[in-house]
């Protein structure tokens, strides 16, 4: 594995104007500058979480969070935390060069070779709720909590349109955000190597979103040869054609409004990333398009965004737009098809989370990969339940829990016969 992880990574841009950022409370030192990691891979010490601080997030933070009763291990140590910025590519522009950034914590413990976590984060509306503004985004801290305070190495890509980046959301467009997380990577491994770290074994994890995001990068390490001890996903999108057409012609009470936002930028950033052009204004009826470009371009706030759009999502588009998504008689709804998310062999087991009152992801969705991995005799796949009561938060909450255990104990040696 260790040779593999060796592989060059040749970046291609030089990185633009960067701003210094402060993050963690009770940061151990002001700031740095930016240090070169090689290549076009910078990073920045933003501060460091004590334990006290960890242990703050696992408790009144996590409740703060999500109301699901589940107890997480105390912090063992303190965690150093970097913002980096390195050079990815748009496989969809033709592989044109873009400059993004990241989250890379790392645990203040002895040793020189750590496992490592690849943690990609949900859907956020904002630029800046992402892991290298760590601050603005409880869903990291409780991951870096979780794993970086038990040993881990945690590295969490912001993701093409967020973060430094300046181009579009690129929210579900599955080859350029599976280059950014690919990429972070090797960026991460970057900097582990100028701080005299060896990352050991690889998971991976992701929540929503997230979720949909981690298993596109899981097909490309199995690809690649790169190997993965195991993935994690709560709440996954698995079949995106399956989740609009339920949003649209099966909506539930559970859904929450915030959907309408999703469906947006789902449409804008197809829009722009795969040329289907004035898609937009084909599926946005004429008196919510205005609001809905606003949000895509963080020009609004979902706050405010939410008060211009209507609360379901077919009351969002227009009645041909639907019409064509019925029969995936469309590009853009033929597109969605393509990008499912599971539909090989996988060779890495996987679980998946769901909950029974998650208002974003039915437990059918979230479960579609265990009998299709059965059928191809894939690797173990396995669906868990987070509980009758488990929303899409709780769901989050619990399977990070739960997960760390099983990863945790992929990492003992085996027994000795």
């Amino acid at each position: 594995m260790k040779k593999l992880w060796l592989v060059v990574f040749t970046l291609t841009m030089t990185v633009g104007a960067l701003f210094a950022q402060s993050a963690a409370s009770k940061p151990a030192a002001a700031a740095e500058k930016y240090r070169s990691a090689g290549g076009d891979v910078k990073f920045q010490f933003i501060g460091r979480y004590d334990i006290e601080r960890l242990n703050r997030i696992l408790t009144t933070e996590r409740a703060e969070f999500s109301s699901i009763e589940i107890q997480y291990p105390a912090a063992s140590n303190p965690v150093d935390l970097y913002k980096v910025v390195y050079t990815t590519v748009i496989p969809e522009e033709s592989n044109r060069p873009t400059v993004v950034s990241g989250l890379i914590a790392v645990p203040q413990v002895s040793g020189s070779e750590l496992p490592m976590l690849s943690y990609q984060h949900g859907t956020v509306f904002s630029r800046n709720e992402v892991p290298s503004s760590i601050e603005d985004s409880a869903e990291t801290r409780l991951a870096i909590a979780c794993f970086a305070a038990q040993g881990y190495i945690v590295a969490a890509a912001d993701y093409v349109g967020k973060g430094v980046s300046s181009e579009p959301d690129g929210w579900l467009v599955k080859e350029c955000t599976t280059q950014t997380c690919f990429d972070m990577l090797f960026a991460a491994r970057a900097v582990c190597t100028a701080l005299n770290i060896t990352p050991g074994k690889l998971f991976l994890s992701g929540w929503s979103q997230g979720s949909f995001n981690t298993a596109a990068l899981l097909h490309r390490l199995e690809k690649n040869g790169i190997p993965v001890e195991a993935a994690a996903m709560a709440s996954a999108p698995n079949d995106i054609y399956l989740a609009v057409n339920r949003w649209i012609h099966a909506p539930s009470p559970l859904d929450v409004d915030w959907l309408v936002g999703a469906a947006s930028l789902l449409i804008q950033s197809y829009e722009n990333y795969y040329g289907l052009s004035g898609l937009a204004s084909e599926a946005i009826k004429p008196q919510y398009l205005e609001a809905a470009r606003d949000l895509y371009a963080n020009r609004i706030s979902w706050t405010e965004a939410a008060k211009k759009l209507p609360s379901k999502v077919k009351d969002l588009l227009t009645d041909e737009f639907i019409r064509q998504g019925t029969l995936a008689n469309s590009r853009f709804f033929r597109r969605l098809q393509l990008n499912s998310s599971y539909h090989w062999r996988f060779a890495t087991p996987v679980v998946y989370y769901y909950g029974d009152l998650d208002e974003v992801m039915s437990p059918y969705m979230v479960q579609l990969p265990v009998e299709y991995q059965k059928t191809l005799g894939g690797a173990s796949t396995q669906a868990v339940s987070a509980g009758k009561d488990a929303n899409h938060r709780g769901t989050f909450v619990f399977g990070l829990a739960d997960q760390k255990a099983r990863f945790d104990a992929m990492l003992k040696p085996a027994p000795s016969r």
